[in-house]
């Protein structure tokens, strides 16, 4: 770790620090839109294809806490070097796959890579930025892999045009492979005592860990479960929306491909201001502009009203990049760091899990109006807990 006071560009770690991040983005995006379509063509139901791309998710749900465990023991490097292997296996499965039992083994192993992955490279910048600066590089971390997944799509549609569906699979290997190799030729951050799990200093126990943080993890640890949620209806919500005003599947792309763009390009001023004013002042107004905008997405009745709270959805969202590992970081011990993040996941993907869920159930027993405007009222919950127990100022360096 370099001392708070040295100078610092973000430029001198941009290879080995935010080119896994973008090279995992597009292996996620490259996936995504064609495992249902895998699933399909392996015979699948519509509801079983539905649940096989769920698995990517529940697979990193349930994989945080080992997540944690695996890092802690053999540190960011070797285990960012792992899961990329594990992710390279499961994607070669699903090529493979001549049932969808066998597909859905491989995304369930693609969540759980992904789980040890994502939290390796968070737990890698904390070491490898000074605190002054942490909030930008997490920001640019979650923006990095934003625009890999924004990339991933195109890049896995080209080669489905020559090969088909295991063409996406393709661009995917090559992407993790790539992530892969910069994590292991990256230098090691971590101090002596914390690279690859050194027996210097015992490991604190996750359950004593739990027990000791309880009091942030309920209270802002509320926060990021209600904010996961509202970005993980986010997604569901414009398309439905869209398809409940009428408007046409291109129509829809275009408003989802504009608020794309806002989201991806103000992930870095974001991460200014809260390095320089506090996390405070990205925290409650990115929540309350989602909240606000869901709220009037279930007012709207035509295309120009909702592009505008599409837009505002997208600017809340994206000026909230880094937020849940920013505040995770800030709020971690340096004993036990590892750890405390790995339940500090855990909590944001129940949140995340638990958006979609609330806007299905909430449509199947009221409306969907009534369903939007709930998240959005999650949303000014997640900011009313971040104006009650977020600090005022910048955060300290901390943490014992």
């Amino acid at each position: 770790m370099q001392s708070p006071d040295a100078p610092f560009s973000l430029k001198k770690i941009a290879v080995p620090a935010f080119g896994p991040s973008v090279l995992y983005g597009v292996s996620n995006g490259a996936i995504l839109p064609v495992v249902a379509l895998s699933a399909r063509e392996l015979d699948a139901s519509v509801a079983t294809s539905g649940l096989i791309v769920a698995l990517i998710g529940i697979g990193s749900l349930v994989s945080n806490i080992p997540a944690a465990l695996v890092t802690s023991r053999y540190g960011e490097r070797h285990s960012m070097v792992g899961a990329a292997v594990l992710s390279v296996l499961a994607l070669l499965l699903c090529i493979f796959a001549s049932h969808a039992w066998m597909l859905a083994v491989g995304v369930f192993f693609i969540g759980m890579a992904s789980s040890i992955f994502m939290l390796a490279r968070q737990t890698y910048m904390i070491d490898a930025v000074p605190a002054y600066m942490r909030a930008r590089a997490l920001s640019t971390l979650a923006g990095t892999m934003r625009i890999g997944a924004f990339a991933g799509p195109f890049a896995g549609a080209a080669l489905i045009h020559f090969i088909g569906l295991d063409g996406a699979y393709w661009v995917a290997i090559a992407a993790m492979i790539g992530a892969g190799l910069i994590a292991y030729h990256a230098p090691d951050m971590a101090p002596p005592e914390r690279q690859r799990g050194s027996a210097a200093h015992a490991k604190p126990r996750l359950l004593d860990i739990a027990h000791s943080h309880s009091r942030v993890l309920l209270t802002l640890g509320l926060g990021i479960l209600l904010v996961s949620a509202v970005r993980a209806s986010r997604q569901v919500v414009i398309p439905l929306w869209a398809d409940h005003l009428g408007m046409s599947a291109s129509t829809t792309s275009l408003i989802y491909g504009l608020v794309a763009a806002i989201d991806m390009s103000v992930f870095y001023p974001a991460g200014t201001l809260m390095d320089r004013r506090g996390r405070l002042w990205v925290a409650v107004p990115s929540t309350l502009l989602m909240g606000l905008a869901l709220i009037g997405t279930s007012f709207s009745t035509g295309a120009i009203g909702f592009i505008v709270v599409s837009m505002m959805l997208g600017l809340g969202n994206g000026i909230s990049s880094g937020i849940v590992m920013t505040l995770g970081a800030d709020a971690a011990p340096m004993k036990g760091r590892t750890e405390f993040l790995g339940i500090w996941r855990l909590v944001a993907d129940m949140g995340s899990s638990l958006g979609p869920v609330v806007l299905s159930v909430m449509t199947g027993v009221a409306s969907l109006a009534l369903a939007v405007g709930t998240m959005g009222i999650f949303g000014l919950g997640a900011a009313a807990v971040f104006w009650r127990w977020l600090p005022r100022g910048n955060p300290s360096v901390k943490n014992g």
